[in-house]
């Protein structure tokens, strides 16, 4: 009985948390400059690594679609869960984590995969062609914003060309924007008044990819903010924000879906 009643309490947090960061990205939409902000109220992906199907069949039930899964094993399992494909037929599901080229075939065979956020490589765009003959996936290139070394992503310029290679070489694939994990110190000392550089630098970079395939600027979607920071993402015109803990909560790590690399762990700490 006592576990039931704490169970029903982490569901209910669940609702009450996701109530609270769905108005706060209205507010942040609503109160940002129509010249900057996107042309559509941004997508909240609800990031729901290492959280069990309940919470996301609860968060569903508060009109949420769009959830974010960082490991492959996770996102095949959860994606074919038989229980969620029941009472969740819409859901969509990103990928926002690292994707070793040998694992795109798992992805792949997720069902409601709507978007891969995080190409890194030309080569690992070719293989999810290659395996999306049926799909025509969502995807977007991951930029390193920050020039960290322990971070994943293509610098900008790379990103331009990965970014051509997809529109030109990918006809499975659908390049829909860039996409960003910057430094934490940015998100944490970024205020209304002083913009953040990572934000800054992915929005240049989509105005040197818009450039290079002849695209309008706005075409190209802008994955940027988490929950430290999404609010001041919105302001500067993200199309899609990605939040988890302060919907979940915080999260435990029992056992490891698949091997981590230092990089992946650390882009994790602020979603």
């Amino acid at each position: 009985m006592f576990q039931v009643l704490i169970q029903a309490r982490k569901m209910s947090s669940v609702t009450e948390n996701l109530l609270s960061i769905q108005t706060k990205v209205k507010r942040a939409y609503e109160g940002s400059p129509v010249d900057v902000r996107s042309c559509l109220p941004p997508t909240l992906v609800a990031v729901s690594k290492t959280k069990p199907v309940e919470m996301i069949f609860e968060a569903y039930e508060q009109g949420q679609r769009h959830f974010g899964e960082n490991y492959i094993q996770e996102i095949h399992e959860k994606s074919l869960n038989p229980y969620l494909r029941e009472k969740c037929p819409d859901i969509e599901w990103h990928f926002i984590g690292n994707c070793q080229t040998n694992k795109v075939n798992t992805l792949m065979k997720c069902p409601n995969l709507a978007v891969v956020e995080t190409i890194t490589s030309q080569k690992l765009a070719g293989k999810l062609n290659n395996q999306a003959a049926e799909k025509n996936v969502s995807v977007m290139v991951q930029i390193n914003t920050s020039g960290e070394q322990n971070k994943n992503g293509l610098e900008p310029l790379e990103g331009v060309e990965c970014a051509k290679y997809i529109v030109e070489q990918c006809p499975n694939l659908r390049l829909s924007g860039l996409m960003t994990i910057g430094n934490l110190g940015n998100s944490l000392k970024t205020t209304t008044q002083e913009e953040n550089p990572d934000f800054l630098k992915l929005i240049e970079t989509r105005k040197l990819v818009a450039d290079a395939l002849k695209r309008d600027e706005g075409s190209l979607e802008l994955s940027m903010g988490m929950s430290n920071d999404f609010e001041e993402a919105i302001r500067m015109g993200s199309t899609n924000v990605r939040v988890g803990s302060s919907i979940f909560g915080s999260r435990s790590y029992p056992t490891k879906p698949e091997t981590e690399t230092v990089a992946t762990k650390l882009e994790e700490i602020k979603l």
